[in-house]
Order: structure tokens, then sequence, then C-alpha cells
């Protein structure tokens, strides 16, 4: 396959990633409406493991580097903290 073909095929799926990572920050807000009801803080550490661990096991499963795709993981978590803040009033975002 040409390479041109190949990249074509990369561009796609990234415009993919793209959407998926606005999909999940998106939810931030019903994320941080549900902690604020169950007092949770907006950085949930237990929770960031959770995910954090769940994602890992399933890189490794998949073939994948378990510890890339985490620290993938650990920006996505970041981002929505930090548009959680944000839609708290806390955030430094514009």
């Amino acid at each position: 396959m040409p390479l041109k073909m190949v990249r074509a095929k990369i561009e796609k799926i990234d415009a993919q990633i793209l959407n998926l990572i606005e999909q999940r920050t998106a939810l931030a807000k019903d994320v941080l409406e549900a902690k604020r009801a169950e007092g949770k803080p907006i950085n949930d550490v237990e929770q960031n493991k959770v995910v954090l661990d769940r994602v890992a096991n399933l890189a490794t499963e998949r073939g994948l580097d378990g510890e890339e795709v985490k620290r993938i993981f650990e920006m996505l978590i970041k981002m929505n903290i930090e548009r959680q803040h944000e839609l708290s009033g806390e955030g430094n975002l514009p």
C-alpha cells in the first residue's frame, strides 16, 4: 500500500480519536454534577487509579504497551479535571 494511502487512513483514525476525546471531555459537566451530589472531590484519586489500571490491563490484553497507554489516559484525566475546575469556576482555562 502506498505511503499516501496509509497516511490517509491514519488521518481518518486521528479524526476519530479527536471525536472520542471531545465526547469524553463533554462528560465533564455530568461528572462534576454527580461528584457534587455525592460529595466527592473533583480530583478523585481512587477513581483515577481504577481507570488507569483498567486501561493498562485492556491495553496489555490487546498487545499494546500498558504503561504508554496509561500515560495517554493520565493526560485525558488531567484534561477532564481541568474542565471540571473550569466549569466549577475554579479553572484557569479560557
